[in-house]
């Protein structure tokens, strides 16, 4: 079992930046690629970015690329979106999600989910 609790959500102005935490624990996630995913109201969840199991390698959804960081910790289960420049069209619920692959993370394939926190940025 995995339990991932975000956290860093809230409501800022656009332009503004906010930073995510993800705190995972429970199998060692260390050793899988982690995520995060965003789900506007009455918009299908989309991925935003991800992060390899040994950092190496990261992805960006094309609407955020040169405005969000995705890192790690130096404590390897916390896991980080910086996000930058925000428009109102970030606003959404922002999910920490994994799953077995090493990689990346595939929504088809996530097995386990955070709760979920909302950022609302205000035109």
């Amino acid at each position: 079992q995995v339990q991932l609790q975000e956290s860093g959500g809230g409501l800022v102005q656009a332009g503004d930046s906010l930073r995510l935490s993800c705190t995972a624990s429970g199998r060692s996630v260390t050793a899988y690629a982690m995520g995060w995913f965003r789900q506007a109201p009455g918009k299908e969840r989309e991925f935003v970015a991800d992060i390899s199991w040994d950092d190496k390698s990261t992805s960006y959804t094309d609407s955020v690329k040169g405005r969000f960081t995705i890192s790690r910790g130096t404590r390897r289960s916390m896991v980080y979106l910086q996000m930058n420049s925000l428009k109102p069209e970030d606003t959404a619920v922002y999910f920490c999600a994994t799953n077995s692959l090493m990689g990346s993370v595939r929504l088809s394939r996530v097995d386990y989910w955070g709760q979920g926190t909302q950022v609302t940025v205000s035109s």
